[in-house]
Order: structure tokens, then C-alpha cells, then sequence
């Protein structure tokens, strides 16, 4: 089973317009879409038919929304909901160009961690935990360290998908996968990753720090894997036009655990994430089923 945990979840609110200026502004239309990384993952997994449920924060009206629309999509989710403040909501600007604005989001207590790790204490060995995304107001860059120090004797493997210190704190842990972009890789390491081989050799320094397997995401330029016995695999991207760069790191992620799942092999793994991306990245949301099926034929 797989969980995937989102401490910072969204509304994401897109709003259309031919141009934009410094003055008053309307749009031609708008689109409201649940976010959130770890729920991202949680959605496309789903689609896939990959069973997971999707836990995290949510506070207020906008918690209760962005539930209905999570469950709505068909996915199992099962927050914790926070006394005070509201889920945040990020607007998203398209205009030729993409411009967000992602708010802050509720703050979070003690007491509502405690919560939380109370839902996962079924994990068992086996299990899946996703850890993705951003740490909420009133919580520590320690966050997910705490999370996982609860569940590391149980077998269960660990996948993060998150930047800075915040990724840096959960290799002690040794998760199964993390997937840093190329700016991520970049700034862990104080250097810019310009071609294929600073990303592995960088992604080889990660894994010194106790990382499994490695899977960096580089926009435009595909993607490159460094799996647990040192084996290297690059994928490129698949032809289409750019829609939506929103959730597409997300989509490789559940890609690459549905496709592991599915074949143990992180080679195939890396073929279907690939696919998802690049799916997602084609489309104005997350991608569907059929999406991803129609690239994985194309190759």
C-alpha cells in the first residue's frame, strides 16, 4: 500500500488572460484544481489504479473543498484537520507566460503532527510513504525527519520528493527514492547541473548520503536515474507541445513507483514516470490514464 502525505495542500486557482498590466486586469476564464504535491501523487496513482491513500493537513472551507474535490476524483484521502486558519489557495496566472503566487497556508501544533502519525501507524513493511512538498507555517525544517524517525524500524520504504534541508534531513533515513529537479540537485550542492553527467555525479553524492535510488527530473532535458546498484538510465522527452508545467514532477514520481510496483524493475519504472510527465506536461492538469497509455504506444 502506498500513503502519500501532503503537510501543505492547496487550492490552486488558474486564471486565463490574453495579457495582463499594471492596472485592472480580467480574465478570459478561470479553473479551480486541487494541489499539493503528495495528493498530486496520490491522484495519479489512481489513475493508474494503483491502490494509495492520500493523507495531509486541511483547515476551514477551503480544506472542505479541497476534499470534495480529492474525493470527487476518486481518491481515498483521510485528513487531519487543523483548528485554526484556512487551506491555503495559490493563484496561478497564465498569460503567454506562467506567473504564481502560492500562499503560506494554516499553521500547524504538536498536537496536530501527533494526529497525523496516528493514521499511519498501520504502515507496516512493504508499505510505501510518500513524503512531498513543503513544510506548513509553524513547523520545523525537521518535519519529516520526525515523521520518519517513527517508522524506521518497520521496513517500510520512504520516497521524497522535497528541497533543501528538508530533503537533506531524510537521508540518514535511506530512503528508497528521492527526486530532486536539477535546480534542487543544484542547490543542495552549492553548483548549477548543466548536462547529464553532473546530474549523476551529484546524484551519486546523494547517494552517499544514503539515498537508494535517484531520480532527477530535468525539465525540457528528460530525466536522469541512478538506481541502488549504481546503473545509470536516461530518458528523453516524449514530442508534444507544453501545456502546464504544474504537478509534472508529481506525475513522474507516481509513474515511477507504479511502474515499479508493477515490474521491479526501475528501468521500466523510469519509462512509464517518463511517460506520466510528459502526459501531464501536455495537458492543462494532471493526466489521465488514457494520456499516459497513448505515450507509452507512441515509443
Amino acid at each position: 500500500m502506498i500513503y502519500t502525505v501532503t503537510l501543505n495542500p492547496a487550492l490552486d486557482y488558474v486564471m486565463h488572460a490574453d495579457s495582463i498590466n499594471g492596472g485592472i486586469n480580467r480574465s478570459d476564464y478561470e479553473e479551480l484544481f486541487f494541489g499539493g504535491k503528495g495528493i498530486n501523487v496520490s491522484c495519479v496513482l489512481t489513475r493508474l489504479g494503483i491502490a494509495n491513500k492520500a493523507l495531509g493537513f486541511a483547515a476551514g472551507f477551503t480544506g472542505k473543498q479541497l476534499e470534495k474535490m480529492v474525493r470527487d476524483d476518486g481518491i481515498d484521502c483521510d485528513f487531519v484537520y487543523l483548528d485554526n486558519g484556512c487551506t491555503r489557495i495559490n493563484v496561478k496566472i497564465r498569460s503567454g507566460s506562467e506567473t504564481d503566487f502560492n500562499a503560506s497556508g494554516a499553521p500547524i501544533k504538536d498536537g496536530d503532527l501527533d494526529a497525523l502519525m496516528g493514521k499511519l501507524d498501520g504502515l507496516k513493511e512493504g508499505d510505501y510513504l510518500v513524503l512531498a512538498g513543503s513544510a506548513p507555517v509553524g513547523s520545523t525544517e525537521k518535519i519529516y525527519e520526525k515523521i520518519l524517525s517513527r517508522f524506521d524500524s518497520r521496513g517500510v520504504k520512504y520516497v521524497i520528493d522535497a528541497s533543501g534541508d528538508l530533503l537533506r534531513g531524510t537521508l540518514k533515513f535511506k530512503p528508497f527514492l528521492i527526486k530532486p529537479n536539477h535546480h534542487e540537485l543544484g542547490e543542495l550542492f552549492g553548483t548549477e547541473i548543466k548536462c547529464d553527467d553532473d546530474a549523476v555525479k551529484y546524484a551519486k553524492e546523494l547517494q552517499k548520503l544514503g539515498a537508494e535510488n535517484v531520480l532527477v527530473s530535468q525539465a525540457e532535458n528528460g530525466a536522469v536515474l541512478v538506481d541502488e546498484n549504481e546503473n545509470v538510465y536516461k530518458s528523453a522527452n516524449a514530442k508534444g507541445t507544453l501545456v502546464n508545467s504544474v504537478g509534472c514532477g508529481d506525475s513522474m514520481v507516481a509513474g515511477f513507483l507504479a511502474g515499479y510496483i508493477q515490474s521491479e524493475s526501475c528501468k521500466l519504472a523510469l519509462r512509464l514516470a517518463t511517460a506520466c510527465a510528459n502526459a501531464t506536461a501536455f495537458s492543462p492538469s494532471l493526466a489521465t490514464a488514457e494520456e499516459i497509455n497513448k505515450l507509452l504506444i507512441q515509443e
